[in-house]
């Protein structure tokens, strides 16, 4: 399989650590202790292909690429991967449930987010020596690798990633009398070319929209913003909020002159994220911070994607998704050591991921056979080098849990122009220090 190496993006993920695991235990087990750190894998440089039977849980939202991905492996090979897919709002517990009994899976999958948290708990197997082993190490998404180290070791690989990008619509574009080539380069052009599609006053059509509600959907698409423009969101330690500096208040006002001009969908004000990209997919949003996985589901109008812009120029992206690592409980590691390492190949990143238009988690691999097909998805790719990987233990309650902190600071500087940024930003903090 040919690749394209003339163009080489070192892939860098972000998202950020933590979750209520520890909640999930204490219902599920009368045992809350946390488990002691789990030995580490056998150490192979491609593991054990016998014929074993594996299992492995991955939440919905990552079927697609799951299932293409184990049936490509039990194609090729004589261990056979049985996966369980599993609603997103119940991975969590279940996961939780299977820890405190002993029962969870030879591998998982875990969203970034509760990776560090999940680590700490002890649920996943030592991979360090594994994946030293491994050639292509150093063209590994750094980001899922540092989301998955604690104390030196690493836990984890990336299994599937998501990117955060700017999307427009051509077509709108031109109707307004913007340049259909050419992707806003500042938030301020951002906000300017929204205008210009709100004020085609065509019904049911809106400049942008976003997620007011749903603290996920505004680390992903807002941090790079900060990103772009310079700054980090928080501390090296994530334990204190930076979400207070000059640009990250202009970032908010952005957004509050959008929200007053009428120029964002009005049901971005209670979006709590299950339909917060629905608007832009059916061609009824100009422009918005959009997941990259969601390309192939733009076929309506021809669709233009950029990094996201800062304050004054510069693109970043927020590269999410999930990692995957052996879990404390199985007894078959140097077959899931098989997996993970066919798993990280060109085979399976190029053969079956790029194939499919997702994002590879190798940077030697970016510019690829199938991505040089379509500039858009070279475009991701090559943005993805200059992403971000906030790592924080508390992130979920500090960001993503309902009525966060920063949930509460985006509201009340968008909708309310409370002028309260640094009293909220204090509060980010007072959660991301909790011990």
């Amino acid at each position: 399989m040919r690749i394209f190496r003339n163009r080489r993006a070192r892939g860098v993920v972000g998202l950020v650590a933590a979750g209520a695991l520890a909640l999930g235990l204490a219902a599920c087990s009368g045992n809350t202790a946390a488990p002691s750190a789990s030995a580490p894998a056998s150490v192979s440089a491609s593991g054990t292909d016998d014929g074993a039977s594996l299992t492995l849980w991955t939440r919905a939202p990552l079927e697609k690429q799951a299932k293409l991905l184990v049936t490509a492996y039990n194609a090729s090979h004589k261990n056979q991967v049985q996966l369980t897919v599993v609603p997103n709002d119940d991975y969590v517990a279940k996961v939780g449930a299977a820890a405190g009994s002993n029962s969870l899976p030879d591998l998982f999958a875990a969203d970034i987010v509760y990776v560090p948290n999940w680590i700490k708990q002890g649920l996943f197997k030592d991979l360090t020596a594994n994946i030293d082993a491994m050639p292509f190490k150093d063209s590994i998404n750094k980001g899922h690798l540092a989301a998955g180290t604690s104390e030196g070791k690493e836990y984890v690989l990336p299994f599937v990633l998501d990117l955060s990008m700017l999307f427009w619509n051509k077509d709108l574009f031109k109707e307004a009398g913007l340049d259909p080539e050419k992707a806003p380069s500042t938030m301020a052009e951002y906000a300017a070319a929204a205008k210009k599609i709100q004020d085609l006053k065509k019904p049911g059509v809106y400049g942008t929209a976003t997620g007011l509600n749903c603290g996920g959907c505004l680390v992903f698409t807002w941090f790079p913003s900060i990103w772009a423009s310079g700054d980090q969101p928080m501390n090296p330690d994530g334990t204190a909020s930076l979400l207070n500096g000059a640009n990250a208040k202009k970032i908010y006002d952005t957004w509050a002159d959008l929200w007053a001009s009428g120029a964002v969908l009005p049901s971005s004000k209670d979006e709590a994220g299950p339909t917060w990209t629905a608007g832009f997919t059916e061609g009824k949003v100009g422009l918005m911070f959009y997941p990259a996985t969601l390309l192939s589901s733009t076929t309506k109008f021809d669709v233009g994607v950029a990094g996201i812009p800062g304050v004054d120029g510069g693109a970043s992206t927020f590269v999410g998704g999930d990692g995957i690592g052996i879990s404390k409980d199985s007894q078959k590691s140097p077959q899931a050591v098989n997996f993970l390492t066919w798993m990280m190949s060109e085979d399976a990143q190029v053969g079956v991921l790029a194939k499919d238009n997702d994002a590879v988690s190798r940077g030697d691999l970016a510019n690829n056979e199938f991505s040089a097909k379509d500039p858009r998805v070279v475009t991701i790719n090559e943005v993805a080098a200059k992403g971000g990987t906030p790592v924080a233990l508390n992130f979920q309650q500090a960001y993503n849990a309902v009525g966060s902190p920063w949930v509460t600071m985006v509201r009340n500087q968008v909708l309310n122009k409370a002028n309260t940024v640094d009293k909220d930003n204090e509060q980010i903090t007072a959660v991301l220090a909790q011990q």
